[in-house]
């Protein structure tokens, strides 16, 4: 049985860990496959929005540690340089980090240790209300190495950032919520139609648009306010100027017949 399970439908990619037995824990293989499946999902043309999610009401309890830790241990203090370009997953670190196609992590009950790292190198996170966060490695005599403790503190703050890797205690969904670690909290029973919505609203926009403005947002962090807002005009009058879709998407808007309109001219989503 496949530790990653990967299912095209239509435009979307749906990539769900599949080791329940051991709370979809990623070890060496999963890693592998996750790698291959995110490689897959960038150079399809055909799909244009991925989502992450664990099987069997988890998210993922982490790195595998009986088959990480012990690699870790013999490896050396240079692994970290020789790792580089070679994100855990596919997704933290490395070429496949900065793909323009939004991914959505679907978050249902435990999100540990490289969990949170993986969710985090996400574009956006939904999660369900019985969802759990934290970061046990502290615990384990470790800590992130593969971007959780950096978007922690990009998306979340320094004082949350500091709560999780200094504590190893779990926070809520509701608490990640208000600490903008997810976008959205819905009930369990919730979270796939919740997640297909989501979905259907990316889907609704022009994947140019989507792209380039995905693009920005990682250009533009972490530089100063001047560079910050060249970048941005850069990207977007390219955009504006380049994409054929603008004239007719811009029509449907003036003939009011774009999807998903909201107020006294509301349109169906799909």
């Amino acid at each position: 049985m496949s530790k990653v399970n990967y299912e095209n439908r239509g435009p979307v990619a749906w990539i769900t860990i599949n080791r329940p037995e051991v709370k979809n824990a990623v070890d060496v293989e999963t890693h592998e496959q996750l790698s291959a499946a995110f490689a897959d999902f960038r150079d399809d043309d055909d799909l244009r929005v991925a989502v992450l999610r664990g099987a069997d009401g988890t998210f993922t309890a982490g790195a595998d540690l009986r088959t990480h830790a012990p690699e870790w241990q013999t490896v050396g203090p240079m692994v970290g340089r020789e790792r580089l370009e070679d994100g855990l997953s596919g997704i933290t670190r490395g070429p496949l980090a900065r793909m323009a196609k939004p991914i959505i992590a679907s978050i249902d009950g435990w999100c540990l240790g490289h969990g949170i790292e993986l969710a985090m190198a996400c574009d956006l996170r939904i999660a369900s209300d019985r969802a759990k966060f934290g970061t046990f490695e502290v615990r384990r005599g470790m800590h992130s190495a593969d971007g959780g403790i950096v978007r922690l503190v990009n998306a979340c703050g320094v004082g949350f950032a500091m709560e999780l890797v200094l504590t190893g205690e779990p926070v809520s969904a509701e608490r990640a919520y208000h600490a903008n670690m997810v976008n959205r909290v819905v009930p369990a029973e919730e979270l796939e139609a919740a997640t297909e919505l989501l979905v259907q609203q990316i889907l609704r926009c022009d994947q140019a648009a989507i792209e380039s403005a995905k693009e920005t947002v990682h250009e533009v962090i972490g530089r100063p306010l001047h560079d910050q807002l060249r970048v941005e005009a850069m990207w977007g009058y390219a955009l504006c100027g380049g994409n054929t879709t603008v004239a007719a998407r811009s029509q449907q808007f003036f003939d009011k017949t774009d999807a998903g309109r909201a107020g006294e001219t509301a349109t169906p989503l799909v």
